[in-house]
C-alpha cells in the first residue's frame, strides 16, 4: 500500500512510496503529529541519484521488522535534498556538530521541535563487521527516549544553540582585500596534486570554481604556476574516467586520486560548471582540446538531459538494473564479441588499463593517445583518429541498448540557471547558434512555468510546480539572464532580471545584518533562517547575488542594486580566513567588483558578418570582469532608445554613427563610463581586443 509520498514532485520520494515505513513528507502534518504523540522524528535525506541512498532503501526500507520500529516509536520523514537544501544543510552541520559522518543518505533524530540528537549516514540493516545494524541504532535511540529523555532534550538544545551562533557570527579573523585571490591561490597550490592534477587526495572531486579563480589569477600575474594547475587538472579529467568516453558528460567525483573510476551519477550541475570551466581554458589558451571537452559536455546535456520545452533534467542515476556502473563498463570478452578481435585489442591498448577497473570490467578512459597509438601501430594519426571515429560511434551504439540509469526528470531552477549561462557563453564563443537557443528555450521554460510575475517557484515535474524559490534561485537565474543579455543584446531579459531583484531584495535581503538569507521571509525554514554563504558543490547564493546585483545596478544605474551587492559580497568575505576555498565564488565576485568591470560596448547592425564576427571576437576572449552591452543599429545607422538602457550609453550611440554609420562595427572599452578612443573595424577591435586579454606581467 503506498504511504504518503506518492504524490510527491520529487522522483526520490516516489522511490520510497511504497515502503512499509509510514513515510511523511517534510511539513506540518508530520511536525504536528510528532508533538501531538511525543515521538522524536527520523529524518532521512537522500536524492535520486545517490547509489547508497538506493541500496539503505532497499536494505532497511523494505525491511519489515525495520518499518514496524520506524513505525511504531518515530515519525519517520523522508526529504530530497535537492527540493529542500536547507533542511539538508542544517541537518548536515548538525551531525557534524555531533560528531558524526556526514554524506547521504543522512539519517538524523529529531525532538519534536525539530531539533537534531543524533545522526549519521548510511547503516545496513543488521549488524556489518565493526558497523551496527540500523535495527540497533534504532533500539539504541527507542531506550534513550524512553529512559533518558530530559539528557536528549538538552543535548539538542545545545546544538541548535551552536548551529545559531554559527551561522550568526563571522568567524574570527579576516584576509586583507588586497591579499584574498593570492591566499586562495596559495591554499590551492598547497591542495594540488603534482601527479593526477586536481586537489587533494581520493576521492576526488571537479571543483570548476577553484579552476576558474587560478584562471583569474593567471590573467592577473602570468604565473605560470597557476596556468600549469588548471591545464593539467582539465586535460586529466577529461582524459580519465570520470569524463564519459562514449557519451560526454562528466560523473560527480572519482574514488580514486588518477580520476579514472568515477562514482557514476551525472549531475546538472557538474556538467555546467564544468562546461564553462572549459570554455574559459579554451577562451585563455586557445587548447582545441578544451573547446572540444566543453562542446562534448554541452552535447551530453542536449543529448541525455534536456526535456520536452527546454530545461534539464537534474541527474542521471549511479545505478542500473540494480547495479552501479553497470551501463559504462565493458569486458574484454563483451568487447571481442562486439567489434571483433582486432578492434578489441584496439579498445584494451587505447582506453583502457589494469587501475581502471571494477570487478573484472573496464572504465574507459584515455589510456594513450592517438598520436602514440599511430606510433605503436604505423598508422598515421589522421588515419587512427577515423577509425577511433567509428569505433566510438560503434560501441556508443551498443550501449545505448542497454539498460539506462534512470533520470531524475524534475527541473530545479538554481541548475537550470548555470547551465543556461554555459550554453549561452559557449554559444557566443563559439559562434554555435544551437547552443545560443538552449539558453533561450531553458530561460523561456522558467519564465513560463516557475515564474508568476511576482514569484518564483524552485521545482517543475510532470506539469506541476512546487516549493518557494530559493534564494540560489534567484541569484543563479539573475545571473544567467544578465549573460543572456551580455551575449544577445535583448533587453527584455534585463527587465526580468530587474524584476527578480527587487523580489529577491524584498523577500531575502537582512537589512541588518547585510547580505540575503537563504529562504523567503514568509518561509517555514527548521530551527532558524540560515544564510546561504559558503560554496558548496554549487555556488554560494549570497556571491552570486552580488555579482548579479553589481551587473545589473551597473547597466541599469541602479545604485541600490549595487549597494545590496555590496553587502552581500561583505557577508561573504568575512568568512574567506576560516574557510577561503569555501568561498571561491566571492572571490570571482571580489575580483569583478573591487577590481573594476571594464564595459565593453559594440555597436553595429545586428545582420552583418562583419557585427556577428566582432561580437564573437569579443566573446571568444578571456576577458573577466567584462561587461559586454551590444547596441544595434537600424537602417539609418542609430540605435533604437529601447536599447539606450542606461543614460551613459546615450553618447557612446551617438559617437558610432558619426564614426561609422553603421557601415562598421565599432567597439568601445570604457571603465567607470570614461571610454578609450574607440576601434573601428575588425582590424581595429582584433588588436584592441588582443592587448585586453594578455594576462600581466
Amino acid at each position: 500500500m503506498a504511504n504518503r509520498l506518492w504524490s510527491s514532485l520529487s522522483p526520490y520520494l516516489q522511490q520510497h512510496a511504497d515502503n512499509p515505513v509510514d513515510w511523511y513528507p517534510w511539513g506540518k502534518e508530520a511536525f504536528e503529529a510528532a508533538r501531538r504523540q511525543q515521538k522524536p522524528i527520523f529524518l532521512s535525506v537522500g536524492y535520486a541519484a545517490c547509489h547508497w541512498c538506493h541500496v539503505m532503501e532497499k536494505e532497511s526500507f523494505r525491511d519489515p521488522e525495520i518499518a514496524r520500529l520506524l513505525n511504531e516509536h518515530f515519525i519517520p520523514v523522508k526529504v530530497d535534498r535537492e527540493e529542500l537544501p536547507d533542511v539538508d544543510q542544517t541537518y548536515c552541520e548538525a551531525v557534524q556538530a555531533l560528531g558524526g559522518h556526514v554524506g547521504w543518505p543522512l539519517s538524523v533524530f529529531l525532538t519534536p521541535d525539530l531539533e537534531p540528537f543524533f545522526g549519521g549516514t548510511y547503516w545496513p540493516p543488521r549488524r556489518q563487521g565493526g558497523m551496527p545494524g540500523f535495527d540497533e541504532v534504532l533500539q539504541a535511540v527507542i531506550e534513550a527516549w524512553e529512559n533518558r529523555r530530559q539528557e536528549i532534550l538538552g543535548v539538542a538544545r545545545q546544538v541548535r544553540a551552536a548551529l545559531e551562533r554559527a551561522n550568526t557570527k563571522p568567524p574570527v579573523g579576516s584576509v586583507p582585500a588586497s591579499s584574498m585571490l593570492p591566499h586562495v591561490v596559495d591554499l590551492l597550490r598547497q591542495e594540488f596534486d603534482p601527479h593526477n592534477g586536481g586537489f587533494g587526495r581520493a576521492p576526488k572531486f571537479p571543483r570548476p570554481l577553484e579552476l576558474r579563480v587560478l584562471l583569474r589569477y593567471w590573467h592577473r600575474t602570468g604565473d605560470d604556476g597557476a596556468r600549469h594547475m588548471v591545464e593539467k587538472t582539465l586535460a586529466a579529467m577529461a582524459a580519465g574516467g570520470i569524463h564519459d568516453q562514449l557519451g560526454g558528460g562528466f560523473h560527480r567525483y572519482s574514488v580514486d586520486a588518477a580520476w579514472l573510476i568515477p562514482h557514476f551519477e551525472k549531475m546538472l550541475y557538474d556538467n555546467g560548471m564544468l562546461a564553462l570551466a572549459y570554455l574559459e581554458a579554451w577562451q585563455a589558451w586557445g587548447n582545441p582540446s578544451f573547446k572540444a571537452t566543453a562542446c562534448r559536455t554541452l552535447d551530453y546535456l542536449l543529448a541525455d538531459m534536456r526535456l520536452p520545452g527546454g530545461a534539464f533534467a537534474t541527474s542521471e542515476d549511479a545505478d542500473s538494473e540494480g547495479e552501479e556502473g553497470k551501463f559504462y563498463l565493458w569486458s574484454a570478452t563483451e568487447l571481442a564479441e562486439q567489434l571483433g578481435p582486432q578492434q578489441a585489442a584496439l579498445v584494451l591498448l587505447a582506453w583502457t588499463s589494469p587501475a581502471a577497473q571494477v570487478d573484472g570490467k573496464y572504465v574507459l578512459h584515455q589510456a594513450r593517445s592517438v598520436d602514440e597509438l599511430a606510433a605503436a601501430t604505423g598508422v598515421s594519426p589522421q588515419e587512427m583518429a577515423e577509425l577511433f571515429g567509428q569505433i566510438k560511434a560503434q560501441l556508443l551504439s551498443l550501449r545505448n541498448k542497454r539498460c539506462r540509469p534512470l533520470r531524475d526528470d524534475k527541473v530545479l531552477v538554481s541548475w537550470n540557471a548555470l547551465a543556461a549561462e554555459a550554453f549561452a557563453l559557449a554559444g557566443a564563443a563559439f559562434g554555435q547558434q544551437a547552443y545560443l537557443q538552449a539558453a533561450r528555450d531553458c530561460l523561456s521554460f522558467i519564465h513560463n512555468h516557475l515564474w508568476d510575475d511576482s514569484r518564483l517557484y524552485r521545482v517543475w515535474r510532470d506539469g506541476r510546480r512546487g516549493g518557494q524559490g530559493y534564494l540560489e534561485d534567484y541569484a543563479a537565474l539573475i545571473w544567467a539572464l544578465v549573460q543572456m543579455y551580455q551575449v544577445t543584446g535583448t533587453v527584455a531579459y534585463l527587465s526580468w532580471a530587474s524584476e527578480l531583484a527587487q523580489g529577491m531584495i524584498a523577500d531575502f535581503a537582512d537589512p541588518v545584518g547585510g547580505g540575503f538569507f537563504a529562504t523567503p521571509a514568509d518561509a517555514n525554514p527548521p530551527l532558524f533562517r540560515r544564510k546561504d554563504v559558503l560554496d558548496s558543490p554549487t555556488p554560494s547564493g549570497n556571491a552570486l547575488a552580488a555579482l548579479g546585483l553589481y551587473y545589473l545596478g551597473l547597466l541599469l544605474e541602479r545604485d541600490d542594486f549595487v549597494d545590496w551587492a555590496e553587502r552581500a559580497l561583505r557577508v561573504c568575505l568575512a568568512y574567506v580566513s576560516a574557510a577561503p576555498v569555501a568561498c571561491t565564488q566571492a572571490i570571482l565576485a571580489h575580483e569583478a567588483m573591487t577590481c573594476g568591470v571594464t564595459e565593453m560596448v559594440v555597436v553595429g547592425r545586428p545582420e552583418d558578418p562583419g557585427t556577428q564576427r566582432a561580437l564573437q571576437e569579443v566573446h571568444g576572449r578571456f576577458l573577466p570582469a567584462r561587461l559586454v552591452v551590444f547596441l544595434p543599429v537600424d537602417e539609418t545607422g542609430k540605435v533604437p532608445p529601447t536599447h539606450l538602457v542606461a543614460s551613459w550609453l546615450s553618447p557612446i550611440a551617438e559617437e558610432a554613427q558619426r564614426l561609422a554609420a553603421g557601415q562598421q562595427p565599432v567597439l568601445f572599452l570604457c571603465r567607470n563610463r570614461t571610454c578609450q578612443r574607440p576601434a573601428v573595424g575588425l582590424g581595429q577591435i582584433g588588436k584592441l581586443l588582443s592587448e585586453q586579454s594578455s594576462p600581466a606581467r
